[in-house]
């Protein structure tokens, strides 16, 4: 059996590179969207383009709001700055809609030049962000990590044919076991990439 090298790592942004204090549950409860169901997919359902404005503009409102307040994640910074000192191309993926995520990194500047919102692609699980970027670095989807904090972000990975790499800083949840990898403390990247820095040939 054998495990093909890392060679590109792809980012979630919100949990993973910067904080987020979003409250879903009270978005959810001001547009009318059922506590068990996405959010996203609950506004593209809507009957009308003025009903999934107006609930997108309540998204955008707290989104905008919680930009203003992320704060880079302990270990971040020293992790992607040393994968660039390796040259590991990186790029970041969020469900966050442009403006937020531009403030954000504005606000918490990081050598990641590639950025897709769902303003550019369609929202993790669906795989498309990730493929662009597999297919813009010209490398197979097998040589790419995604690093992410939730769910849909193990999803996303394996939609898209990559590894998944779950970030669980406090409590591991249920979900964990979908992921290839789980990291405890942002610092264990840069020894998860030097592990297969070359194909990895299991006997």
């Amino acid at each position: 059996m054998q495990i093909e090298a890392i060679k590109g790592v792809i980012f979630d942004l919100d949990g993973t590179l910067v904080s987020s204090e979003l409250d879903f549950s009270l978005i959810k409860a001001q547009i009318g969207c059922p506590c068990e169901q996405d959010l996203l997919d609950y506004i593209a359902q809507l009957p009308s383009a003025y009903m999934r404005e107006e609930a997108m503009n309540i998204v955008h409102q707290h989104e905008l709001l919680d930009a203003q307040h992320a704060k880079m994640l302990p270990g971040v910074s020293e992790a992607v700055n040393a994968l660039k000192a390796k040259n590991i191309p990186m790029a970041i993926v969020t469900r966050n809609f442009d403006k937020a995520a531009a403030i954000k990194l504005q606000n918490n500047p990081l050598p990641i030049e590639i950025v897709l919102t769902r303003s550019d692609a369609p929202a993790k699980p669906d795989p498309s962000a990730l493929n662009n970027i597999a297919t813009l670095w010209n490398m197979s989807p097998s040589n790419l990590l995604y690093v992410g904090d939730f769910l849909y972000d193990i999803q996303a990975a394996h939609n898209a044919n990559m590894r998944a790499c779950l970030y669980a800083p406090d409590v591991t949840p249920s979900y964990a076991s979908q992921a290839d990898y789980v990291l405890h403390d942002f610092t264990q990247l840069v020894t998860l990439i030097d592990n297969y820095a070359q194909k990895v040939v299991l006997c």
